[in-house]
């Protein structure tokens, strides 16, 4: 899909990944309402986008992970822009490392990470079929394909992510919807460093699993390679290759991966003492 003359939605829009994409979608001719659940820097994005592409965006605030919430982001691009035609469900947390999760925790990941994406496309893929054409795109993670160290809800939404955007892409993919789902390793966004800022070993472990299996991208680097991906219509986006090799591996020997995991992790524990 082209991006130019289209109008966006970009959830986690506030910083990171999503500040990255909504700039980029405005470069490319993108009308995009920058969602977060920080209003204020939501609209410190959308004011640096307009400051360079007039009237190209629009801050707006809530919790991208309620339906009546995103519910009002698609009314508020379909009135100041005319139309959805991509949304990036990219809003995303790391919750608590281990098993320490409360069911309080489980479920705002679980909210977040995974039910964001299944609300919002209960609300667009209906629109989308009408007209012929939409596009989801959801943000994973490497985590999805592969794991992550130290985080279970963070391991567990994420494979669900990747999950579901597989199931839109085989239900829908013939009906007009394109689907892609980007599944970076590290990126230099507040949410890589949370685990290392959490005062738990295992949350430091999972930081470290990251920064120390690839470089670590900056978020423009990677918002470059999902609109490549999205003019191709592709749709597993993998901004760091060797992420490929790896779930190549564990799909060859799921044991022999395990096996290899636990001893990356006990490294990584090992190294703390």
């Amino acid at each position: 899909m082209k991006v130019k003359d289209k109008a966006a939605i970009v959830t986690g829009g506030g910083n990171g990944i999503g500040a990255a994409l909504a700039a980029k979608l405005a470069a490319e001719g993108a009308k995009v309402v920058v969602a977060d659940l920080d209003e204020t820097a939501a609209q410190a994005i959308s004011d640096d986008i307009n400051a360079d592409h007039a009237e190209s965006a629009i801050g707006a605030g809530g919790d991208v992970s309620d339906t009546a919430q995103i519910q009002r982001l698609i009314e508020l691009c379909e009135s100041e822009f005319g139309s959805v035609d991509l949304y990036f469900a990219n809003a995303g947390i790391t919750g608590p490392p281990g098993l320490e999760l409360s069911e309080q925790d489980w479920d705002l990941v679980l909210d977040v990470n995974l039910r964001a994406h299944i609300r919002a496309a209960q609300l667009l893929v209906p629109r989308w079929l009408d007209k012929g054409e939409g596009y989801f795109v959801a943000t994973a993670s490497a985590a999805g394909l592969l794991t992550q160290i130290g985080s279970a809800g963070y391991s567990v939404t994420k494979h669900a992510a990747v999950g579901f955007a597989e199931w839109l892409n085989i239900t829908y993919g013939d009906r007009g919807i394109r689907v892609s789902c980007l599944c970076p390793m590290g990126v230099n966004t507040k949410l890589l460093y949370a685990g290392a800022d959490s005062g738990d070993p295992l949350g430091r472990a999972a930081t470290r699993a990251v920064t120390a299996a690839g470089d670590v991208l900056e978020p423009a680097q990677v918002a470059d390679i999902v609109l490549e991906a999205i003019d191709a219509e592709r749709f597993l986006i993998l901004p760091h290759e060797q992420v490929l090799q790896m779930y190549r591996q564990k799909g060859a020997d799921y044991d022999r991966w395990l096996s290899g995991m636990r001893r990356y992790q006990s490294s990584l524990l090992h190294s703390e003492r």
